[in-house]
C-alpha cells in the first residue's frame, strides 16, 4: 500500500484502512510505505516498506514495523492511495510504478491515475455533468455564475471539499472568490451550475472494474452545503437509480480502458459531478451499511486478478 502516513488513518472511515483489514481478513501479508520510499533502481521498482501492523479498536489503528528494502516486482499487489494533490512528485511517481506494468498488478493503473484528474476526467462526458467552464478568466467565470443563477467553483487539484465555494452573482464577495481561487488570473478552476439536490445529499458510488460496489448517500449539515464526510456530512444508506446506472454504463468502458479498476464517482441530482480515482473514499461507511461485504469484494478481485 503506497499512501500517506500512519497519522493520517482515522480506523472508522478510512477505505485504506478497510482494504488493509479486509486484505488480512484473507491472510495476506500487508506492507505500507510512502510515496518518497519508492525508487528505480536498474530498472527495478523498489520501496523501503514497513509490515502494517493493524488494530482496528485502537486511537492509532496502523502502526508499521521495521522497513525493509522490498522488491515491488516480488509482490502481488500494488495499491496506490496517495491523497491529492497531484503534484510533481505524484507524477514522478507514476512514472516509476510504470515499470512494473509487466510484473505486477497496480491499483489503480499508475497511467490512468495521471490521465484522469479528478476534476477534469468527468469533463469528457458532457453529456452526463451539470454545465461547467474550466477557466482562469474571472469574468467568464462570473458570467457562467450569472448565467446560470450560481456556481459551485473549485479548485482543479482539490480534494476533501477543500476550496469548494459557491459564487451567487448577486454576492459582493463573488469577484473576490474568483480571484482567490484563480491567483488573479493565473490558474484555471472549475465552475459547474449550483445543483439545488445538493440539499438532499450528495451520492458517492464505488465502483469495481467498472460495476458498482454500491451507493452511500452523503448529507451535508445546515450549515455547510458540501456534503463531504470530512466536514461533517453524514451517511446513509442509498439505492442506485436509472440516473446512476446510466453513468456508470457510459463510463464503464472508459475506466476498464484506462485501468482505473477502484473509482468513486459523484452524483448529484441524476448528475455526474467528479470521477475520484486517487483515493476514494466511502468503502468503510458502505460497508457497515450494506448487508455484503464490498470491501471483500475489492479483494477477491485483485486476487482473480493476479491469479489470471
Amino acid at each position: 500500500m503506497i499512501m500517506d502516513g500512519p497519522d493520517t488513518v482515522v480506523g472508522d472511515t478510512d477505505t485504506s484502512f478497510g482494504l488493509m483489514l479486509a486484505a488480512e481478513e484473507r491472510d495476506h501479508r500487508l506492507w505500507h510505505c510512502q510515496p518518497s520510499a519508492v525508487s528505480l533502481i536498474d530498472g527495478l521498482v523498489r520501496a523501503t516498506a514497513s509490515p502494517a501492523l493493524l488494530d482496528e479498536g485502537s486511537e492509532t489503528p496502523l502502526h508499521l514495523g521495521e522497513p525493509v528494502d522490498l522488491d515491488l516486482t516480488a509482490v502481488d499487489a500494488v495499491l496506490v492511495r496517495v491523497d491529492p494533490p497531484f503534484d510533481v512528485a505524484y507524477l514522478h511517481l507514476t512514472l516509476v510504478l510504470d515499470a512494473l506494468a509487466d510484473t505486477t498488478l497496480v491499483v489503480n493503473a499508475p497511467r490512468g491515475l495521471r490521465d484522469a484528474n479528478e476534476k477534469l476526467y468527468a469533463t469528457r462526458f458532457p453529456d452526463l455533468t451539470p454545465p461547467t467552464v474550466v477557466t482562469a478568466a474571472a469574468d467568464r467565470l462570473l458570467d457562467f455564475a450569472g448565467e446560470h443563477g450560481g456556481a459551485v467553483v473549485k479548485p482543479i487539484d482539490g480534494h476533501g471539499g477543500r476550496g469548494v465555494l459557491i459564487v451567487r452573482p448577486d454576492d459582493p464577495n463573488a469577484p473576490s472568490i474568483i480571484d482567490t481561487l484563480t491567483e488573479r488570473g493565473r490558474v484555471p478552476i472549475m465552475a459547474q451550475q449550483f445543483l439545488d439536490g445538493i440539499r438532499d445529499g450528495d451520492k458517492r458510488v464505488l465502483l469495481l472494474d467498472g460495476e458498482p460496489l454500491g451507493a452511500i448517500l452523503r448529507r451535508p449539515t445546515e450549515e455547510d452545503f458540501r456534503a463531504n464526510v470530512c466536514v461533517g456530512g453524514s451517511v446513509e444508506a442509498a439505492e442506485l437509480d436509472d440516473d446512476d446506472r446510466r453513468i456508470i454504463d457510459r463510463l464503464a468502458p472508459a475506466l476498464r480502458a484506462d485501468g482505473l479498476a477502484f473509482v468513486g464517482i459523484d452524483v448529484i441530482s441524476g448528475q455526474l459531478s467528479e470521477i475520484n480515482v486517487t483515493s476514494p473514499t466511502g468503502l468503510r461507511q458502505l460497508t457497515r451499511l450494506s448487508d455484503r461485504r464490498p470491501d471483500l469484494d475489492v479483494i477477491s478481485w485483485i486476487e482473480r486478478s493476479v491469479s489470471d
